[in-house]
């Protein structure tokens, strides 16, 4: 009897996989991020804890621009508790809908896939805790609601484990 409710629980959790990046190809609305994170863009935010409580809100001044087919994305945070920060990505297009981006608190390259209305992107990140740094790894998606409005959840995860979450709203001024 236990063997076989393992075995209900196994084919459960396996039953439950999360979206994949090729449930938007082909859906109208597409998303092109050379046309959406190019001029000034204004984002509100909200990190969650692992158990939904809100634990930080913040606002991100956002000025995008174009160098050849590579986008400069420069981001500017502040925090509900008056911290700052700063990141300032290079996304670069591969084809086929791939890209690649880096910033300074990125570890690696951040790797990213493009269908439809969707962008998944997945990187290592050292991330500010407490006073101290900790590495994370990210599983963003990223969802065109209208040509001006953009949808960002994140799953920030340790060691396979979900401990976190970041929802945005970005739009275009």
């Amino acid at each position: 009897m236990r063997l076989l409710a393992l075995l209900l629980c196994a084919s459960f959790l396996l039953g439950c996989e999360s979206a994949d990046i090729d449930d938007y190809r082909g859906v109208n609305n597409e998303l092109k991020l050379e046309h959406f994170f190019v001029g000034e863009l204004d984002a509100h935010g909200m990190v969650q804890d692992i158990s939904g409580k809100v634990t930080r809100r913040f606002v991100v001044a956002m000025q995008g621009r174009l160098d050849g087919a590579r986008i400069i994305l420069e981001e500017d945070f502040v925090f509900d508790d008056g911290e700052k920060q700063r990141r300032v990505w290079q996304l670069e297009p591969q084809g086929g809908g791939r890209w690649l981006g880096r910033a300074d608190d990125i570890l690696g390259v951040a790797e990213g896939q493009l269908e439809g209305f969707a962008l998944r992107w997945r990187y290592d990140m050292r991330l500010k805790v407490d006073g101290s740094e900790v590495e994370v790894a990210f599983d963003d998606w990223l969802y065109l609601i209208d040509e001006n409005t953009l949808l960002n959840k994140s799953d920030i995860n340790k060691f396979g484990i979900t401990v976190g979450q970041v929802t945005l709203v970005i739009r275009k001024r």
